[in-house]
């Protein structure tokens, strides 16, 4: 019998040793993904895409219409094309001036038409002058005399009528020379606006620069009518570039002239390229509700490599903290599954909150009841409002949470700076759960918290 009670005493703690380790074995066990906090320097970016234009172009067009007949020499003495190094003055493209040039000629013409015509008109004033002193004297004669035996009253009237009618033909003459004068400088820019557009038929380049485009060929015909065709164009200084930046109007705001740039280049890679803010357009633009600015950075190009129209990935620095203490986001977002995981401790601050929602955390901090603030807290001026947020440290099994205030991001890594936050702590980003049966990762991805200490 007492053998019988030692082996049932026996068979039961092997029982319920069996069913304790059971119950351990098939208990969730959770392994921490832990960062080390790290110190550096901070920069705070926006990002954005711009397009590389040339500092300064020039769109060469043609004032009249004709066929391209040739092209004139680059710097290197060939034909103008791509890429084409140019002197200012020099040849570009010569348009057919047959037309023009028979518009010049008979202009020319008319203008010696009138110059012979003021000519003719002058004699004429002269002859007109000549019979008006000859009448002049008649009617002097005439009137001493007077109607009588010895001049009829026909007679008397004559000498009177050619007397006033030679004056009126010398005022007539010099209407005509002033006539004549007119059709002179009529004829004169008749010709001045012929030979103009004869000599638009030679289109020269007006600076030094390199074409970075050619939109005519030889035998092409240029039609210029409401609106001038464009034939080149031409970048001043290659050695200087901009970027025409599109920046979201919720950004526009940190944006201010003199501010420091970095872009990329696709064509480039690992190459990163410096800059400076230009201005900001005020003409925004609205695509799909969303409104841009478009601001222009000014960049060096002394080696070339940047070529016209590139894309470029183009970070804005916003702000710059050296020597700061810094957390990947994730671990501003992650928050433990269960009480029990944190410290013995800290738990009296976390209670559970039931959700459906995976992607929420489980714990809630309690609420600390805030003191009441004196009549003279009023008084002081209101500080910007500082953001808050919750790190998790391991300790042995278990998580110590550390209230942090949050600082800048460069959308990687977070500035936070608290009591007993220190270097190389490891900080939770991210936590797995092993099951008797599998394992599985929790998202550490959480929507950020932001907490009043």
């Amino acid at each position: 019998m007492r053998m019988f009670l030692v082996v049932l005493a026996v068979l039961g703690l092997a029982g319920g040793a069996g069913g304790w380790y059971w119950h351990v074995s098939s208990k969730p066990h959770v392994e921490y993904r832990t960062n080390k906090i790290a110190r550096g320097d901070m920069l705070a970016t926006i990002s954005a895409t711009g397009t590389i234009e040339p500092e300064e172009v020039v769109d060469i067009g043609a004032q009249v219409a004709g066929q391209i007949v040739s092209f004139g020499n680059g710097t290197d003495n060939k034909p103008v094309d791509y890429r084409s190094s140019v002197a200012a003055n020099s040849v570009l493209a010569r348009i057919d001036e047959t037309t023009y040039k028979a518009d010049v000629d008979t202009a020319k013409a008319q203008l010696e038409q009138g110059k012979a015509n003021a000519q003719k008109a002058g004699a004429d004033k002269d002859q007109a002058v000549a019979k008006l002193y000859q009448a002049q004297r008649n009617w002097e004669r005439a009137e001493k005399i007077g109607p009588s035996d010895a001049l009829s009253q026909n007679d008397y009237d004559m000498y009177r009528a050619d007397f006033l009618t030679a004056q009126a033909n010398v005022s007539v003459a010099e209407a005509e020379i002033v006539q004549a004068k007119a059709s002179i400088l009529q004829a004169q820019a008749v010709l001045d606006k012929a030979q103009r557009n004869l000599d638009f038929c030679t289109i020269t380049s007006p600076v030094d620069g390199v074409i970075i485009e050619r939109r005519v060929n030889v035998g092409q015909t240029v039609v210029s009518s409401l609106n001038t065709p464009s034939l080149f164009l031409i970048a001043k200084d290659l050695n200087k570039m901009q970027i025409w930046v599109a920046v979201n109007e919720a950004d526009i705001g940190h944006i201010y002239r003199g501010q420091n740039v970095t872009f990329t280049c696709d064509a480039f890679q690992g190459q990163v390229f410096k800059g400076t803010v230009n201005k900001v357009r005020l003409y925004a633009t609205m695509t799909q509700n969303v409104v841009t600015y478009t601001v222009e950075v000014n960049c060096d190009n002394p080696e070339g490599k940047l070529l016209p129209y590139l894309t470029a990935n183009v970070q804005f620095e916003i702000e710059r903290d050296p020597n700061v203490l810094m957390v990947p986001n994730s671990a501003l977002r992650w928050y433990p599954s269960d009480v029990d995981e944190v410290v013995a401790d800290a738990r009296s601050q976390w209670k559970p909150i039931e959700s459906d929602d995976q992607d929420k955390p489980a714990l809630v901090e309690v609420p600390k009841v805030e003191k009441k603030k004196g009549k003279k807290d009023k008084d002081l001026p209101k500080k910007a409002p500082e953001r808050h947020g919750t790190i998790w440290v391991t300790e042995g099994s278990y998580v110590r949470p550390f209230a942090v205030t949050i600082g800048t991001s460069d959308g990687i890594n977070t500035k936070v700076s608290g009591a007993g936050v220190k270097e190389g702590q490891e900080v939770v980003v991210g936590e797995v759960v092993q099951s008797a049966e599998d394992s599985q990762e929790r998202n550490p991805f959480l929507p950020q918290i932001k907490h009043s200490h």
